[in-house]
């Protein structure tokens, strides 16, 4: 008899069908929404099958988290390091003030003081946008516009945390443009230049 019906899933497979199920009900309703009946329902299973994985909706939730900040997280390639910082930064931005923001926040508030949850909320929600930042830097190299050391996850993850500054600073989920670009220009493209080495393509 399978769980839920259906032929009978394990492991991987039934681990999958729930995190499926779990960003679903996450971008139709929320955070506020994600309860541990709908997500059983949507998988084809029951919720002890979710509690032996997750101790609480909270918990189900931020690992679910990953398959929406990954489905949003496309590459640029202009062909310029300055305008494909200023495309992912402006992305950053609006997704904070999106839909997608708004579940991301709803987790963090229902995380609440628990570390560990908001750590891999931190890990999930960046994932994506540090390997797009990384695969921007390394093309940037490739071209000349940036320095080999350049490359690194620090490096890469700079211009996200000074975007979520930003956010803490004015208490608003979107941050002028004008300020995006102060971050790419006077902070980021500085220092993956290195000590003034490259300069972009012709320098």
């Amino acid at each position: 008899m399978a769980e839920g019906g259906g032929s009978r899933r394990r492991g991987a497979a039934l681990e999958e069908a729930i995190l499926r199920a779990a960003a679903e009900v996450l971008r139709e309703s929320g955070a506020a929404g994600l309860t541990m009946d709908e997500v059983a329902r949507r998988a084809g299973t029951n919720k002890n099958a979710i509690y032996r994985r997750w101790p609480n909706r909270v918990a189900l939730g931020v690992a679910a988290y990953r398959r929406l900040a990954d489905a949003e997280t496309t590459v640029p390639d202009t062909g310029s390091l300055r305008d494909d910082a200023l495309d992912l930064l402006r992305r950053a931005n609006s997704t904070w003030s999106s839909p997608y923001g708004e579940i991301l926040r709803g987790l963090i508030a229902a995380a609440g003081s628990a570390p560990e949850l908001l750590a891999e909320l931190r890990e999930n929600g960046g994932g994506a946008y540090e390997a797009a930042w990384l695969t921007v830097l390394g093309r940037a190299v490739a071209r000349g516009e940036a320095a080999p050391e350049a490359l690194h996850p620090r490096v890469a993850s700079t211009p996200v945390a000074l975007l979520r500054n930003e956010y803490m600073a004015r208490g608003v989920p979107a941050v002028p443009d004008g300020v995006l670009v102060e971050i790419v220009e006077e902070i980021f493209l500085p220092l993956v230049r290195g000590r003034g080495e490259v300069g972009g393509p012709g320098s």
